[in-house]
C-alpha cells in the first residue's frame, strides 16, 4: 500500500501519510512525521513508497501547471531568442595552442576546439578535442566536471557525470590519434593535475560519504587500482584538492572546511617527493599558497579577517611577512601570479577591483578601473606565466557580458567580445541602482536593482537572496531577468548578511550564532523596497537555492503575507535534522557554518528556532514552488519533500504548493543549456500566474 493519495486519483494535491518517529537530543524530544520519505539504501533510491509520492507530487506540478503550458512555452521561446544558439568564446594561448569552445546551432552541450598558434585561422587547423555533445547522447543527463591539457599538450584528462550524484569518471584522451586511453578512474570528484612530465595524474576520490579526504596520483597505463595516496585527511570535515603553482613548479595540496585550511606542496616533477607543508593548520586561520624564484605568496586571514598578502622564503615557509597588509575597507579575495607582476583582486565598498602590482616596488599599484556604478569584474583565463596581456570579464545588471584583454605595460583596455542577443537589447531601456537599505538593527543593506526606464511603481518585483557561505551575489546580467523586467517586474538582488559581500566581518555576521541576520535582512529589504514605492506587499515574488532555499523556507514562516510567490530551488530547509546527522556527505564540514548541534545544546536550540522545516506552522502562507533532484548529494531530496508534506498538513489557505522532483538530476536541475532554460521558463510562468501579470 503506497503512503501518498495521487493526483491521478484526485483533485486535491498528494497528501504524504504520517509516521511518526523521534530523536531526542539534550533531553529535547523533536517529533518527525515525515522522515520515511528518506530511502534507508540512500544514496539508492528504490523505496517504492517513496516513489510513488515523488511521482505523485511530479504528477501533480504538472497537472497545476498544464493550464499554463502556452505561457511557459512562450517564455522559453523568447528566453531561446536571447541566445545566440551558434557561438564560441574568444580564443585563449597556452603554449604552442589557441583554445577555445563553441556551441553549435540547437546544441545543448559544448565542443571544445584547438588550432597551432602559428595555423592559418579559416578553419581548416581546427582541431576538436572534446565533443560534449556526443559524450551526452542518450543520456538524461551530463555534466562535464574538470578538463586538464597535458603540458606537452598531446593528452586531455576530463571527468564526466551522467545521472547529477557528482560522482565522476576520468577518462583521458589521446590527442595525437583521438582515440582514448584505456585509463578510467571512477568515483572521482575534483581537478586533474598532469605532473611528472605527464606521466602521472593527481585527483581526488570522493569516498562513501562523498567526501574528498584523499589525494591520490595515477600513472597513465596502470589500472586505477594500483594508485597511489599521496595525502590522506583524517578531519571527516575537511575536504582535500589538488592545483598546480602558476609556474607549474610545484602542486599545492590543500586541505580545509569553512573556517581553517593547511597546504602543501609537492614537486610538479616528483610527485612522490616528501611532501612540505606551508604551515599547520590553526582552527579559524584560512591561506592559500603560490611560489615564484623560492618566494612563496600566501593568501591568509591570520592578522586581519579581510586577508593579508604575505610572502615566505620556500626555506622557511611558516615564517609569514606581510606584503598587503589587511584592512577593513578592501577585502582582498585573491591573488595571481605572473612572471614579471602580480595581480591581486578584491572588493571596495562592495565592488570588484582588480589591481596590477609589481615584484620590484611595491608602492606600484594600477587599479584597472570600470565606468559603472554597480558591476562585476574579474581575471578570465590567463595560463600563461610569461605574459603582459591580461584576460578580464565585466558586466553589470544592464550591460551584457563583455571579454577584454587588457595591455599590463600600456594600460590599456582591448574590448574582444559583446555577449550577442539575436532577438535584440537596448541598453538604454534599463536601469542599474545600488540601493542601501536598513536593517531592523539598523545595518544598511546593500540592494542591487535593475528596472526598464518607464516602468510603473508600484508594481511586480522579484527579490533573490543567498546569503550564506560567503558567497557573494555579483550584479551581473542575465537574459532571462528581462522577461520580467520587460513585464514591469524590478529585479532586485539582496546583498544580505552570511555573503561576504561587503567583506569578511559581513560573512560572519550571518552565520553561526547571528545566522538570523540573514533572514532578518531579507525581509528588511523587502519592506524597504515597499517604503520606497516601488511595491506593494503580495506583490513580491522572491527566489533562492539551496540555503537560499534555507532563507525562502524562513521567511515565509516568519512574513508570509509581504510575499506573492515563492520560489525554492533544492532548498536547504530540513536543517537541525541533517546536522544532526553525522553520515550524510556534507553534514561534519557544515559544522562551522552553522554549529554543531550534537556536541552544543546552544547550536541545538539555535538551530531548532529557525529550521525552515521544524518551524513550520498552522497560518497562511504565499503560493510556492518548490524543486529538488532526486540524485542531488548537497541538498537531499527528502528536505524539500518533507517540507512540502508537512505545509501540505498544516497550512490554512488555498495557495498553490507545487514540487518538483528531477528524477534523473542533481543539484544543478537538469544540465543541458535549453532543459535548464525550460525550468526557468516554468518559474517565472508560475510568478506570472501568482502575480496576475496577464501579458
Amino acid at each position: 500500500m503506497a503512503d501518498t493519495t495521487t493526483a491521478s486519483q484526485s483533485a486535491l494535491p498528494p497528501v504524504a501519510k504520517k509516521h511518526p518517529s523521534s530523536v531526542t537530543h539534550h533531553g529535547i524530544t523533536v517529533s518527525d512525521d515525515y522522515a520515511w520519505l528518506r530511502d534507508p539504501g540512500y544514496p539508492k533510491v528504490s523505496d517504492k513508497a517513496i516513489l510513488t509520492h515523488l511521482e505523485s507530487e511530479n504528477a501533480w506540478f504538472e497537472a497545476r501547471m498544464a493550464p499554463h503550458k502556452d505561457r511557459v512555452d512562450a517564455l522559453f521561446t523568447e528566453m531561446r531568442a536571447r541566445i545566440k544558439e551558434a557561438d564560441k568564446s574568444v580564443p585563449y594561448k597556452d603554449g604552442g595552442w589557441l583554445y577555445w569552445i563553441e556551441f553549435e546551432e540547437g546544441a545543448e552541450y559544448k565542443k571544445w576546439w584547438r588550432r597551432a598558434v602559428d595555423a592559418a585561422a579559416d578553419g581548416s587547423a581546427d582541431e576538436l578535442i572534446l565533443d560534449e555533445t556526443a559524450l551526452a547522447k542518450g543520456k538524461e543527463y551530463f555534466r562535464l566536471g574538470a578538463i586538464s591539457i597535458s603540458r606537452n599538450g598531446k593528452l586531455l584528462a576530463y571527468s564526466v557525470d551522467d545521472n547529477g550524484s557528482e560522482r565522476y569518471t576520468v577518462k583521458i584522451k589521446d590527442l595525437t590519434t583521438g582515440k582514448l586511453l584505456k585509463d578510467t578512474i571512477k568515483g572521482t570528484l575534483s581537478s586533474l593535475v598532469w605532473v611528472a612530465e605527464d606521466q602521472g595524474l593527481i585527483y581526488s576520490l570522493a569516498n562513501e560519504q562523498w567526501r574528498t579526504d584523499n589525494a591520490r596520483l595515477h600513472w597513465l597505463g596502470q589500472p586505477a587500482r594500483k594508485d597511489v595516496e599521496l595525502f590522506h585527511e583524517d578531519d571527516e570535515g575537511f575536504r582535500v584538492s589538488a592545483s598546480l603553482s602558476a609556474n607549474e613548479n610545484w602542486v599545492v595540496i590543500g586541505t580545509g572546511d569553512h573556517e581553517t585550511s593547511e597546504a602543501w606542496l609537492v614537486p610538479a616533477a616528483d610527485p612522490l617527493a616528501q611532501p612540505l607543508l606551508v604551515r599547520a593548520r590553526e582552527k579559524g586561520v584560512e591561506y592559500d599558497v603560490d611560489e615564484r624564484e623560492g618566494t612563496l605568496f600566501i593568501h591568509a586571514n591570520d592578522t586581519h579577517e579581510n586577508f593579508r598578502l604575505a610572502t615566505a622564503p620556500l626555506a622557511d615557509p611558516a615564517n609569514w611577512t606581510t606584503l598587503i597588509e589587511g584592512t577593513d575597507a578592501f577585502y582582498l579575495t585573491g591573488f595571481e601570479l605572473f612572471r614579471d607582476f602580480y595581480v591581486v583582486e578584491g572588493r571596495l565598498g562592495g565592488l570588484d577591483r582588480i589591481e596590477i602590482r609589481y615584484y620590484d616596488d611595491p608602492t606600484r599599484i594600477e587599479p584597472i578601473l570600470f565606468p559603472e556604478e554597480s558591476y562585476t569584474a574579474g581575471l578570465g583565463s590567463n595560463p600563461e606565466w610569461d605574459t603582459h596581456t591580461l584576460r578580464l570579464s565585466y558586466e553589470s545588471m544592464v550591460s551584457p557580458a563583455s571579454t577584454y584583454d587588457y595591455d599590463v605595460d600600456a594600460r590599456s583596455l582591448e574590448l574582444l567580445k559583446v555577449q550577442e542577443i539575436p532577438s535584440g537589447y537596448d541598453q538604454g531601456l534599463y536601469v542599474t541602482e545600488r540601493l542601501e537599505i536598513a536593517a531592523r538593527d539598523g545595518t544598511a543593506i546593500p540592494v542591487s536593482i535593475m528596472y526598464r526606464k518607464d516602468r510603473v511603481s508600484p508594481g511586480p518585483l522579484y527579490l533573490y537572496g543567498y546569503g550564506a557561505y560567503g558567497i557573494a551575489i555579483p550584479p551581473g546580467f542575465s537574459t532571462t531577468r528581462l522577461s520580467l523586467v520587460d513585464r514591469g517586474f524590478v529585479y532586485a538582488i539582496a546583498h544580505i548578511r552570511g555573503g561576504d559581500d561587503l567583506g569578511r566581518a559581513w560573512y560572519k555576521a550571518g552565520k553561526l550564532a547571528q545566522r538570523t541576520n540573514a533572514f532578518n535582512d531579507f525581509v528588511d529589504v523587502a519592506k524597504g523596497l515597499v517604503d520606497r514605492g516601488l511595491t506593494v506587499p503580495g506583490r513580491i515574488a522572491i527566489a533562492g537555492g539551496s540555503a537560499g532555499g534555507e532563507l525562502m523556507g524562513a521567511v515565509v514562516n516568519s512574513d508570509p503575507h509581504l510575499f506573492g510567490a515563492v520560489v525554492a530551488h533544492v532548498p536547504f530547509v530540513d536543517v537541525l535534522a541533517t546536522m544532526l546527522d553525522a553520515t550524510l556527505p556534507l553534514t561534519p564540514g557544515e559544522w562551522p557554518e552553522w554549529g554543531n548541534p550534537i556536541e552544543d545544546r546552544e547550536a541545538f536550540e539555535l538551530i531548532r528556532s529557525y529550521s525552515p522545516y521544524d518551524n513550520v506552522r498552522a497560518q497562511d502562507y504565499p503560493p510556492m514552488l518548490v524543486t529538488a533532484g532526486l540524485n542531488d548529494p548537497r541538498v537531499t531530496y527528502w528536505e524539500p519533500a518533507k517540507w512540502v508534506a508537512k505545509l501540505r498538513e498544516l497550512k490554512t489557505d488555498r495557495n498553490e504548493l507545487l514540487l518538483k522532483t528531477n528524477m534523473g538530476a542533481g543539484h544543478g536541475g537538469k544540465s543541458g543549456r535549453f532543459q535548464s532554460l525550460h525550468e526557468t521558463a516554468e518559474e517565472f510562468a508560475f510568478i506570472l500566474w501568482q502575480l496576475g501579470v496577464e501579458r
